[in-house]
């Protein structure tokens, strides 16, 4: 059952490039371990970005509002029905540089990591969960990822046996030189990014980019059996919820129709 609580978590004080960083290092790894000649993904419809600058009241207002948090428990389980995902996770940390965020192993396509150094999915703050797009052998657990669109929902399944619902607000391409903190930023709510390659392709360089997925908890679904009742969490969808209203957050690889994704200021 959720515990309301209002402000923002402590694990949610990340270090921004830090992560900017494993951000980076995610891209390189999936570039390297792609499929020659096979198709590259799909790019995220126009209609599904999220904003630049998003905020639905001040801090305080926001703060009062005590968003529910799930309390930390290690997730499990990843299932985003509309792209037919399911797949375990593992915990990652940092590499050996203490900069960068490692990344799931590419020998098995149908697995995906948490920043296990952030908070939980489902705690108020920001969640990390990465994965690869593609590997030597084709298509990877987060190919589809850029096919999704806003309202569709992502199931986080966690070892205290509870289920943290997710509503997509929005989906972005990122361009790799130009990454945004803004991405890590802390929330006062509990929210989760989905971070894979995306962007065009070249062989010398890989992808040039990484898809974002920006969703924030609606339900906190208790494991079957229980007795519980699913709670439904009040903050409205579509708006992101921050410590305070950032700027741009940065170049967005684009695309038309027909035409390769351009870097776009």
């Amino acid at each position: 059952m959720a515990h309301p609580r209002s402000g923002i978590s402590p694990r949610s004080q990340r270090i921004g490039w830090t992560l900017v960083a494993a951000s980076a290092v995610l891209g390189g790894v999936m570039l390297a371990a792609a499929a020659p000649g096979s198709a590259p993904p799909a790019q995220p419809s126009a209609a599904d970005a999220l904003p630049s600058t998003s905020s639905s009241g001040t801090a305080a207002e926001e703060a009062a509002l005590g968003f529910p948090d799930m309390g930390d428990s290690a997730p499990t389980r990843i299932r985003i029905p509309e792209i037919a995902v399911d797949a375990p996770l593992m915990s990652l940390t940092t590499d050996s540089t203490g900069q960068s965020l490692a990344v799931p192993p590419d020998d098995n396509r149908n697995l995906a990591g948490w920043d296990s150094q952030g908070v939980t999915p489902g705690s108020i703050g920001t969640a990390v969960i990465v994965g690869h797009v593609d590997t030597k052998t084709g298509p990877a657990v987060f190919y589809g990822l850029s096919v999704l669109h806003k309202g569709e929902v992502i199931d986080v399944l966690r070892a205290d046996r509870h289920t943290a619902e997710f509503t997509i607000d929005g989906i972005n391409v990122y361009a790799k030189s130009n990454f945004p903190s803004t991405v890590y930023d802390n929330t006062l709510r509990p929210e989760l990014r989905l971070i894979t390659c995306g962007g065009s392709y070249s062989s010398a360089g890989g992808y040039n980019g990484n898809v974002v997925v920006f969703a924030h908890l609606t339900k906190d679904i208790p494991p079957a059996g229980t007795g519980s009742t699913t709670s439904s969490v009040g903050a409205s969808a579509g708006a992101t919820v921050r410590a305070s209203v950032s700027s741009s957050p940065g170049a967005a690889v684009s695309a038309a129709p027909g035409s390769s994704p351009r870097v776009s200021p």
